[in-house]
């Protein structure tokens, strides 16, 4: 047994040079793909951040207002409408018949609906005036994505989304959105 017991301690020693070799090449290699990491220039982007704080952005934006100011004017008088009725039936409802109640009730009804077809309207046009426009400026954002990296350098970007946390100068957002501007105002 004696002899098993030193073989095995020979076997032992034998094995633990050969992992700490292994561990010793494994950390070198780790080590070197870490300074290649960091020679790496890593960029993260908001595709829609870039896309919606552009100068085509805002000009989409003064359109919609424009298309949408009556509709907006007219839910707000509807609103200040359907708020006076509340006030005045929380004031009189003391004094108020029962058909007065229920005429009062369907009056707010009927504005609640009015107000509801009104932003629902609203609100289906301006999905598709962004789906649109998303569509409309992909090839551009490409462009000016492919322009940034050029010009800076990165071996990678990522968006933002995928990445849960990252330092604020990786953020090469405000450059795509100047890019796109330079770009789209250029008529490339």
């Amino acid at each position: 047994m004696l002899a098993m017991d030193g073989g095995s301690e020979v076997n032992m020693k034998l094995k633990f040079s050969l992992a700490s070799r292994f561990l010793t090449v494994l950390s070198v290699l780790v080590f070197s793909q870490g300074l290649m990491a960091q020679d790496a220039k890593i960029g993260i982007l908001n595709p829609l951040q870039a896309l919606f704080n552009s100068d085509s952005a805002r000009i989409v934006q003064e359109e919609l207002e424009q298309e949408f100011a009556a509709d907006e004017a007219r839910a707000q008088e509807l609103s200040t409408q359907l708020n006076e009725l509340r006030e005045k039936f929380q004031q009189d409802e003391a004094v108020m018949t029962e058909d007065e109640v229920r005429r009062m009730n369907s009056d707010a009804q009927d504005l609640q609906v009015q107000l509801q077809l009104i932003q629902e309207r609203v609100q289906t046009a301006l999905q598709e005036r962004n789906q649109e426009f998303l569509q409309s400026m992909q090839e551009d954002l490409a462009t000016a994505v492919s322009d940034v990296v050029a010009e800076g350098g990165y071996d990678l970007v990522l968006n933002a989304d995928s990445a849960p946390y990252f330092a604020p100068v990786l953020d090469i957002t405000a450059k795509v959105t100047a890019k796109l501007n330079e770009n789209v105002s250029g008529g490339n």
